[in-house]
């Protein structure tokens, strides 16, 4: 059988962790598996390595900062090598170059196009533990890429479609995927199965277990994931196509804080001015959501939608630059203090009323909604950011989400 194992920062943070992941894999290895292991950096050595490029270099280009951040995970797959060595077990660690690992040019978030698996499949069949950098890859200009925030995840579902892999296993520092995340509802409860489509839907809309990207092509290649803890041995959530249990009517509640709202106020109520202001940002490689156009006065309307905070400032400036000539707007309103909450569930396409009972449960509790987004298997809301613990848990108990 051959396993793919994906590890996180913190499953890898220190010396005592990355023996136990050590050991953790040679069991599987030792019962006759062929082992592909997947490594993130070590805790939150990309953190530290971004802020130190910040002190040097606030306008970073995005080429020079993967370089650097790609460090990172050759950091942790080396020393995973040498302590599987120190355990008696022959490892070798490879990076994005030595497998390869062929990706989009983008910066900063390149998509993995194809992967060279002739080198793994030699070092499997010698017997060996291959140890590889996630969330890296190389463009057509033998440049290093990464794959953007949580792109380990996304590595490790490429080379399991890549290598037909028996089993993709995704180690975390929580047991599953939960019906929220359990630090701000901690009625929360895990999942024992989720559909990809469900998976993909909290994964998108902030739950921070899976990178969407990694559901979106575990979906498409049929690789059946499960999401466990490498804290302890429990079983966790086993994500794939089809569920057992009957569809619940919501299966999870996510947040999603990295969100700011633009409002592109007095445009001419004309043909085609969507488009123009949604081809700028599209040029630019930013993602909106959430979506809402209002009439104005006077032959004009407004626009509003929402983009991840990181990318607000250039959002802002390349309507700006636009502003004058093609866009003809009167001003743009920035609003950063808001979060996205969505409840996701298959059951939603045969039950009227989920949206109804989602907003009487932040009627409940006092939490006014600033723009609706739908589905057919999700109601996302945006609200201030000071209120998603309370709107959490009312929509989490409304929908008897817990145990």
């Amino acid at each position: 059988m051959l396993i793919v194992k994906k590890f996180g920062g913190t499953s890898v943070a220190d010396k005592e962790r990355i023996f136990n992941v050590a050991r953790r894999c040679i069991e599987d290895y030792k019962a006759g598996n062929e082992v592909v292991v997947v490594l993130s950096a070590m805790g939150k050595q990309t953190d530290v390595l971004l802020d130190m490029a910040v002190e040097i270099n606030p306008k970073a280009s995005r080429r020079e900062l993967d370089m650097l951040l790609t460090t990172g995970e050759q950091t942790s797959v080396a020393l995973m090598a040498l302590a599987m060595d120190s355990l008696g077990v022959p490892a070798i660690s490879l990076n994005a170059f030595q497998v390869a690992m062929h990706t989009s040019t983008v910066y900063g978030n390149a998509r993995l196009k194809r992967i060279d698996t002739e080198r793994i499949k030699n070092e499997l069949a010698n017997r060996k533990i291959v140890v590889i950098t996630g969330f890296q890859g190389i463009n057509k200009y033998d440049d290093y890429t990464t794959l953007g925030r949580g792109g380990s995840d996304t590595t490790a579902v490429a080379l399991a479609a890549a290598l037909h892999a028996d089993k993709c296993e995704i180690y975390t520092d929580v047991d599953g995927v939960f019906t929220a995340d359990p630090r701000i509802v901690p009625s929360a409860r895990k999942l024992p199965e989720i559909t990809y489509d469900e998976m993909l839907e909290l994964a998108s809309l902030g739950a921070g277990v899976l990178h969407n990207r990694s559901v979106e092509m575990a979906k498409k290649y049929g690789v059946q994931l499960v999401v466990r803890s490498s804290l302890n041995t429990t079983e966790g959530t086993v994500v794939k196509e089809e569920v057992k249990m009957e569809k619940m009517l919501v299966s999870g509640v996510a947040c999603d804080k990295n969100t700011a709202r633009i409002a592109v106020i007095g445009l001419e109520d004309q043909p085609g001015v969507a488009f123009k202001l949604f081809h700028h940002l599209a040029n630019h490689n930013i993602n909106v959501d959430i979506i809402l156009q209002s009439v104005g006065r006077d032959g004009t309307k407004d626009i509003s939608f929402t983009v991840a905070k990181d990318s607000l400032e250039e959002a802002v400036a390349t309507i700006e630059r636009h502003r004058a000539t093609s866009l003809k707007c009167q001003k743009v309103d920035i609003e950063k203090n808001v979060a996205k909450v969505s409840i996701v569930g298959a059951g939603m396409m045969s039950n009227a009323g989920v949206a109804a009972k989602m907003f009487e449960a932040l009627y409940d509790v006092g939490v006014n909604i600033k723009q609706i987004s739908t589905s057919e298997i999700r109601v996302t809301v945006l609200i201030d950011e000071t209120q998603v613990e309370r709107a959490m848990n009312a929509i989490h108990e409304a929908f008897s989400l817990a145990e």
